[in-house]
């Protein structure tokens, strides 16, 4: 009786309502006909909520009557939501926290009270909790969540109901179903104080007016608290959560929207404040901080660039290697010419360095890249050794070498009299090495993002840089390239800080030291050297 579990492709932004609605009338229809059937059912959408909503949920979209379309419509889940979903019941089984950083208008709000109404319909005595900044946010007024929740409900047939009332059983709060099981809500200040749940979703929490306080509250609530907001600044318990790497982070970006195109996103850059889209819109936690070394407009108006500016790729391969053990991720950055053509990361703790070499250096055969330049300072000191003993390796198994190359971020600047920017000895503007590729980075978005949005011919279509949309951890990556600053020292030396309060961005890293101006002359050796 359920939908199949592999979906059409859909066309969202023409989506036929009323053939969705048509479909779920003469599946219900058949179901009652058959009713010996639904035992079965309950215990499939038991183990598969997601396709519970995307066969039966209906949602309200008020802004629909704007264009003459209903503004009660049949949920039809987004693939990003499909991952969500999954992605919040793996939290919920292994009774873990996580975070959920959203961009606006993702649908995540209903998404959650959908999931946590499934829930409890489908498992008896399960608590699922709500909490906002604000008693009205959580119930009481139309745009809040126990209003959401009503509307849900109200909707399903009576066979997935369990007898449940809304009358009867939805008190200002608090549900109560039949099952036992119950769906509560608090707001402001006491958040945290009521039932014990097995699962408990705080929105917006990084507008909490207190947020030490809630943290200290819900910490002998529920061993699964799942914080979903918009980013507000580096500061506060959300920011912190998102950037310490020990929680699990899920992030939903206007991107994963199927009916946000380029062109919406760019009238919101043209009509709105530029902090409010890096919040807002970008998920970006840097909106207010100063400094930012690459906004991210010039991130997003790289995303898939050499399409939306006719570049043929050529040009050659390179690859970046940032390693890491405990805390941090392994990251691997490849290129062909100016297009990212792929990214990967993986934890570097419980694992030894050597293995994370091996699989470095695996990557970099599967995809083509006979060199690649690593981060040697540091952890990175000891990949030239490894890589000597796996290259002796894989020339006893009669496989080509795959040379490396030590980048120093520390080192002093490379060219010391040339100059990156114009009249600047790059001895005289930055401090180091790595102040100097982050730089360079910069350089590439800031001319991509004036020829995509500003239209402005670049002298040298090698100078851009092009992020495909397909890219595996795209929504990292970006996250990643807007989170160094830079200030200048009392020499008046560019320094670049690009933990900036967080996490080493290692994906980013990667991608400097792929995109690093002394990576090619690693590709000049590597040919001599045949």
């Amino acid at each position: 009786m359920a939908a199949n579990l592999i979906e059409p492709v859909i066309d969202w932004r023409n989506i036929d309502y009323r053939a969705i609605t048509t479909e779920r009338i003469g599946r219900l229809m058949r179901l009652r006909r058959n009713p010996h059937l639904l035992p079965s059912l309950l215990a499939f959408y038991r183990d598969n909520p997601a396709q519970f909503l995307d066969d039966w949920g209906c949602v309200q979209e008020p802004r629909h009557a704007a264009v003459d379309l209903p503004t009660e419509i049949p949920l039809k889940l987004w693939p990003r939501q499909w991952e969500l979903i999954a992605w919040i019941m793996e939290r919920w089984r292994a009774g873990e926290p996580g975070v959920i950083t959203k961009s606006r208008d993702s649908g995540v709000s209903w998404l959650t009270v959908c999931l946590g109404a499934t829930l409890c319909l489908f498992y008896p005595g399960v608590v699922i909790g709500y909490a906002s900044r604000k008693v009205e946010l959580v119930d009481g007024t139309p745009k809040s969540l126990f209003t959401k929740a009503r509307f849900f409900l109200s909707r399903l047939p009576r066979e997935f109901l369990g007898g449940l009332e809304l009358d009867r059983h939805f008190a200002f709060m608090r549900g109560v179903f039949p099952n036992g099981s119950v769906m509560s809500g608090e707001g402001g200040e006491q958040i945290g104080r009521g039932d014990r749940t097995s699962l408990h979703f705080v929105d917006e929490a990084a507008f909490l007016p207190d947020e030490a306080a809630v943290d200290a509250a819900l910490s002998q609530t529920t061993r699964s608290r799942i914080d979903v907001s918009t980013p507000h600044g580096r500061t506060g318990s959300f920011a912190g959560k998102h950037f310490s790497g020990k929680i699990p982070t899920f992030i939903f970006t206007w991107r994963d929207n199927p009916l946000r195109t380029e062109e919406w996103y760019q009238q919101q850059v043209d009509t709105l404040p530029a902090h409010v889209v890096a919040q807002e819109i970008d998920c970006s936690f840097d909106a207010s901080v100063e400094g930012i070394l690459i906004p991210s407009v010039w991130v997003q108006a790289a995303v898939d660039a050499h399409i939306k500016l006719g570049i043929e790729i050529t040009g050659d391969k390179f690859a970046g290697y940032d390693i890491a053990d405990t805390g941090d991720r392994c990251a691997v950055a490849l290129r062909h010419g100016i297009l990212v053509t792929h990214l990967e990361s993986w934890s570097g703790s419980g694992s030894d360095l050597f293995s994370s070499t091996v699989r470095a250096i695996g990557i970099f055969e599967q995809h083509g890249h006979e060199h690649f330049s690593y981060d040697g300072d540091g952890l990175g000191a000891s990949v030239a050794g490894d890589a000597a003993q796996i290259n002796q390796a894989r020339h006893a198994a009669d496989k080509p070498y795959i040379r490396e190359m030590s980048y120093r971020g520390s080192a002093a600047v490379n060219d010391p009299t040339g100059e990156l920017v114009t009249g600047r000895k790059n001895q005289d503007f930055f401090l180091n090495a790595k102040s100097q590729a982050w730089w360079w980075l910069r350089s590439k978005f800031e001319a991509t993002y004036r020829a995509v949005v500003q239209g402005v011919k670049p002298p040298d279509p090698d100078a851009l840089i092009s992020i495909p949309s397909d890219l595996p951890e795209l929504r990292e990556l970006l996250a990643e390239l807007s989170q160094p600053v830079f200030k200048l020292n009392q020499a008046g030396k560019v320094v670049v800080d690009k933990h900036a309060g967080g996490r080493s961005p290692d994906r980013a890293d990667a991608l400097v030291i792929a995109f690093e101006p002394s990576t090619q002359w690693l590709t000049i050796w590597t040919r001599l050297a045949r």
